[in-house]
């Protein structure tokens, strides 16, 4: 049997940005949605920048830890994603505005 590997996706800290927390503007993808790495999951917004976080690795997204409109600290788990592979992807964002 194939063990289940449950692995958060945390508010990463940019470089450059003095945030502590951000904010879920939206997520792109639902619980049960499968992603793959690099794939959008969710819109963040800190006091200077919007961005999309991307999945650093592929699998399906099993839960959502924050909702919209909430305030996570850098360092939090946002949600839980069954892996596929353990193979991370460079940990790239889309900005939005600076």
């Amino acid at each position: 049997m194939e063990q289940v590997s449950l692995t958060p996706v945390i508010v990463p800290k940019l470089g450059g940005v003095t945030s502590t927390k951000a904010v879920v503007v939206r997520w792109l993808k639902r619980e049960g949605d499968p992603v793959q790495a690099g794939d959008p999951l969710v819109e963040l917004e800190t006091e200077k920048v919007s961005y999309e976080l991307e999945s650093p690795f592929s699998g399906v997204l099993v839960k959502i830890l924050a909702g919209e409109a909430a305030e996570v600290p850098v360092g939090d788990p946002l949600c839980h994603i069954n892996e596929h592979s353990r193979l991370p992807v460079n940990r790239k964002s889309r900005r939005s505005r600076q």
